[in-house]
Formats: structure tokens, sequence, C-alpha cells
């Protein structure tokens, strides 16, 4: 049996392939995700086609193209849009002598599944590339998919979640809690994060095929003796939650990924399957009230005390003592992370925090800022390059564009103050019934002479820099310069971070003991 494919998250491979999810990007902070999908569509016959401002993209034009291609725009024939096969057979039927009778289903020839595709994909038709438009083919990552999720709720940006992830210290093989899943955002970063590609200890049969003694096959027992990553993603919203899960079914980041539909308040981490939970080492809450659920994320179950100063939402759900399951990692220290906007419930999580035990608590403010870093040309001689700022760079060349253009309009002046003199000079000629010529060889001679010193023209400084620029370094031209944009692309948010370690018995000291004395 052929293992899965993975996810195109964690391998995207070299090109785009049908029934993986791919990213057009259309402008920078502008991207579309889409699920290539080749095959015949209902509504065009170029099969599935993403329409955007920038032009029509059907499928098959994207699957098989490497990533980071630039794909061009196709026309599509919209005017079919919207109607079936038999809309248009029936068109064609009446366009003839007489109506054809329908087939029944019962004396309709059955048609095999895989001739039925072949059908289908042959009914598409190949689209034609336009003569403008273009966008660029992306891999899906958690920052493309960021950028270009449908947002069901605020997300967690790039920003936020690699700064929150490298100070919880996510490893692959880590298993991570995650409440408040929201569109799925910190879900993904989270699961490339945590993923080391093991079977984990349930599978067995990496290294039963007899080798054991082999380093081969030592390293495949490690590797599935290893512990695989998982993400525990829980959501009190059942809707959010169920197309959460539909996207990571599409993504095919199951194997990774567990959501669950849950009040985390009242109901705590605990899986419903018998198990000992999620046994996690890192933890992050995107909750309003995130003080109500630290009562489940503790070794050992609360005191009245602790819970009391917390305010449990429903006392009548307080955590049993007897029946209390840990969802923490007993063999490490536990590292936690509450995403709050405002600080009040910061005020109120560091609280709780201390109550229950909760150690090198501190709170993160992330305002970050993109620095365009570029290089500044300013001159008279940027004039009709792109990227170039065509004003004076200094007072020598703005007096002399003055120059030139009073000299200009002198010259236009002169010579039109000379044409009304010779109208008026014909004019009188013709009353004294003189014979009028025109400008003969002399006047001509001397508009060509006058024309020799005026400044060039707008059109001739244009083509003198067209011809300089073949010689030109433009990108080593210029000042380098950079500059922050004016408003931040994140929502403002406080991250309060805190460890949890793990506990220290008797027994445990006496190990460290006498490892400590055989070191000595």
């Amino acid at each position: 049996m052929a293992a899965p494919s993975p996810s195109p998250f964690l391998d995207p491979g070299t090109h785009a392939t049908a029934n993986n999810v791919g990213i057009l990007q259309l402008r920078r902070d502008h991207l579309i995700p889409a699920v290539l999908s080749p095959t015949a569509d209902a509504h065009y016959a170029e099969g599935k086609v993403e329409n955007t401002r920038f032009g029509s993209f059907p499928h098959s034009t994207l699957v098989g193209q490497p990533w980071g291609t630039q794909v061009l725009a196709s026309v599509v024939d919209t005017g079919s849009r919207g109607k079936s096969k038999k809309r248009k057979r029936d068109s064609h039927d009446d366009a003839g002598e007489e109506e054809a009778e329908p087939v029944k289903q019962e004396e309709a020839e059955p048609v095999k599944q895989e001739e039925a595709e072949v059908v289908k994909q042959d009914m598409v038709v190949k689209a034609a590339a336009a003569s403008s438009g273009f966008a660029h083919l992306l891999p899906p990552t958690p920052e493309t998919w960021t950028l270009s999720l449908p947002h069901r709720t605020q997300v967690v940006y790039t920003p936020d979640y690699s700064y929150i992830l490298q100070r919880l210290r996510a490893r692959p093989g880590d298993h991570i809690i995650e409440a408040g899943a929201g569109s799925g955002s910190f879900t993904h970063a989270a699961a490339r994060a945590v993923y080391n590609d093991c079977p984990g200890p349930q599978d067995t049969g990496a290294a039963s095929n007899g080798d054991e003694g082999t380093a081969a096959g030592m390293s495949k027992k490690r590797k599935a003796n290893m512990r695989a990553g998982r993400v525990y993603s829980f959501e009190y919203h059942e809707p959010r939650a169920n197309q959460l899960q539909a996207e990571i079914k599409h993504h095919r980041l199951e194997p990774l990924v567990t959501v669950t539909h849950r009040d985390v308040y009242n109901h705590g981490f605990c899986l419903d399957d018998g198990g000992i939970g999620p046994d996690a080492d890192c933890i992050f809450l995107d909750l309003p009230a995130p003080w109500h659920a630290l009562k489940h994320l503790t070794r050992s179950p609360p005191s009245l005390a602790a819970l009391q100063s917390v305010a449990f939402p429903d006392p009548a759900l307080a955590p049993d003592t007897h029946s209390f399951r840990s969802p923490l990692n007993p063999r490490n220290a536990v590292r936690i992370c509450t995403f709050s906007p405002c600080i009040e419930q910061v005020t109120k999580t560091v609280s709780a925090l201390r109550s229950l035990g909760w150690l090198e608590i501190s709170m993160v403010e992330i305002a970050a800022k993109r620095l365009d870093v570029r290089r500044e040309r300013v001159g008279l001689q940027e004039e009709g390059l792109r990227g170039g700022n065509a004003h004076p760079a200094n007072v020598q060349e703005a007096v002399q564009r003055l120059r030139d253009v009073e000299g200009r309009a002198a010259v236009f002046h002169s010579m039109q103050k000379e044409k009304q003199e010779e109208v008026m000079r014909k004019a009188e000629a013709r009353k004294r019934g003189e014979a009028v010529n025109g400008h003969g060889e002399g006047g001509q001679e001397k508009k060509k002479v006058k024309m020799e010193g005026v400044p060039p023209t707008k059109h001739d400084r244009r083509a003198q820099t067209a011809r300089e620029l073949e010689s030109r370094t433009l990108f080593n031209e210029g000042r380098l310069v950079h500059r922050t944009e004016p408003e931040l692309k994140t929502h403002t948010s406080y991250l309060v971070f805190a460890v949890l370690p793990r506990e220290w018995t008797q027994d445990d000291e006496d190990r460290a003991r006498k490892r400590r004395r055989r070191w000595l």
C-alpha cells in the first residue's frame, strides 16, 4: 500500500499538481488560494476558472507549472456561464426539424467511472492567452495562507505567530494546544513547526523487516519510537470548527492536526478518546478570558483557593480531584502564551498564572513594520524613466531648467513678432499693388540659424535620455534609502508568556544526587 502524499504545506514539490492547493499572487498583499482542478466545469468550457481584476486564470493553465511562474491571463468564454449541458442540447434540438425523444434513465447504457472521467477531461477547451494580465503561482505556506485565507475571525499574523512559536520553543515532535482556532492561521504555522515525519511508537512496521541489527534498521526503529508532532486545536464556535476541519482535510494535515469543538472554560483540554490527553509541551490561548481556562492547565488538581482566585465560570464543573487528568507533558517544562487585545485581560491572566504556579511571567507587544529599501534616483536626467524622480536634484539644475524655459519662450515670442511684422509688410505691399513673394531662401536660412541656439524641447530631452540609457547602470545609481510603512499591517495585541516547570519529587531528587556522585 502506497503511503499517502504529504501535505503541500509541508512538501509542495517543484510543480503545481492537480487537487492540491495553489496560491495566485496578484499584488504584494493580494493573494488568492485555490484547489487546482483541471477537469471540466459546469460554468466554463475551459474548466474551473479563477476570475480576478487582472484577468481569468483557468486551472488547466496552472497545473504542471513550476512554483514562482508568471502565468498569463486567458481569454475565457463567459457567455456560456451558467448554461448547463441540457440547455445547450435542447437549444441544438430546437434548431432541427424535430425534437429528439429523451432517453430514459433505465435505457441508458451504464458508463464506467474511468470512462466518465476521460470524457469529462476531454470536454475541457484549451484556453487562449489574453493580451494583458498576469499572476504569479506560489506554493502554499503558512505565510501565504495567512494573507489569503477566508477571514472568519481576526487572525494571528506572521510577525506574531513566528515570535510566539520561537518563545514557546516549539520543535519537531512537540505537542501544541491551541484554544480559539478561529480562521486557522496559527494552526497551519504550528503544524509546520512540530512536523517531524515520524509515524509514532504505535507504528512498529518501520523496523520489522529483519534488519534491526543494521544501521538503517536501528535508525528506522529509533524513528518509529519517536513521538510524532501534533497540534490539538479547540474551537468554541461549531460552524467555525467544522469549516476549519474541512480546510485541514483539504490541506491533508489531518495526521498532524486534531480539531475539537468544545468549551475549554468548563470542559478542559483532555480528549474524549480515553487516552492520557494531549501531553502538550506548548500552549497558545487566543481566548476572550484565558484566565478561565488556566484551571485545566495544571499538573495536579488546583486547590479551592486557586479556583476562587481565578473566578471559575461554573463551580459545578470544577475539575474533580479523583478524575483529574492533566493535558500537560509530565516529563518536560511547559510553556504558555496568551493573546489578549486589552491590558485588563493581561492583568487578570497574570494574576491567574501566579495563583496556579506558573513562573517567568512576562508580557510582550509586537508592532511590526515593513522597511522599503531601494535606490532613489533624483535628477532631470531621469525624465521619462521608470523608477526615477524627474525633479531637480540641486539648485543648479533648477536654475538651468528655468533658463532653458525662459530661453525657449523668448525665441518663441521673437519668432511670433517677426511673423506678425512679415504679415503687416505683406498687407502694406498688397495695398501699394506690389507683388508679394514667400519667405524665400534668405528667410528659411535665417529661421534655421535662429533655431540652432534654442534649448531642446521635452521630446528632444526624452530622446536623448533614451539614447544615454544604453550605457547607464541604473541598479547602482542614486542614493540607497529606506522608509518604514506609515501604518501597521497587524492588529496590536499583548502576548503573555509563562513557564510551568515539571514536578520534582523526592525520587527525582535521589536520582539526581546519585548521578552527581557518579560524575564526581
